[in-house]
């Protein structure tokens, strides 16, 4: 018996189609990285402990660096690279900068798809869910008061959104 120890996969990633040649052992984060050219998610501790690869597979948040990419296929991902339409901020990301919800910017795109994660669930958290929300993300540059900010204030942006829809 033969075995293969690479595969052709195809990925969904933000909208677009990519088919890689990717080993059974590379991680999601890897290949997103290194393969599509997607780089905003980012690697930190390897271990799924610090939050900063989180990206969005089929709506749900996930630790990239722990999912092998060949389980992936077929499978809708989104990346931080994916929430800007033609440019113009989303209304978390938007949040996050009025806010001062950045610093460095290392755990920034695992923060930002987290909340789109949390919000999808619990569209209007109180302080006290945004940071059981937010557990899983590890942020060495603030106290994280600025980014609870900035998630209230996207809980609060997409609320009203919602309210103009509902009103038109």
């Amino acid at each position: 018996m033969t075995t293969n120890p690479k595969n052709v996969v195809s990925l969904t990633v933000n909208g677009e189609t990519h088919d890689v040649l990717a080993e059974s052992r590379r991680t999601l984060a890897d290949v997103l990285r290194d393969d599509v050219g997607l780089t905003g998610t980012k690697l930190g501790c390897e271990h799924g402990v610090c939050g900063a690869c989180t990206v969005l597979l089929d709506g749900a948040a996930v630790r990239s660096c722990l999912i092998f990419a060949v389980q992936v296929e077929d499978a809708e991902i989104a990346t931080v690279e994916g929430l800007a339409d033609d440019g113009k901020l989303d209304h978390v990301q938007q949040a996050f900068t009025d806010n001062h919800g950045l610093q460095c910017g290392f755990c920034t795109a695992g923060m930002l798809m987290t909340t789109h994660a949390m919000l999808a669930e619990n569209p209007d958290p109180t302080d006290t869910e945004i940071r059981v929300g937010l557990n899983g993300n590890l942020c060495r540059c603030t106290g994280y008061t600025n980014i609870v900010r900035s998630v209230a204030a996207a809980a609060a942006a997409g609320k009203a959104a919602r309210t103009d829809v509902q009103a038109s």
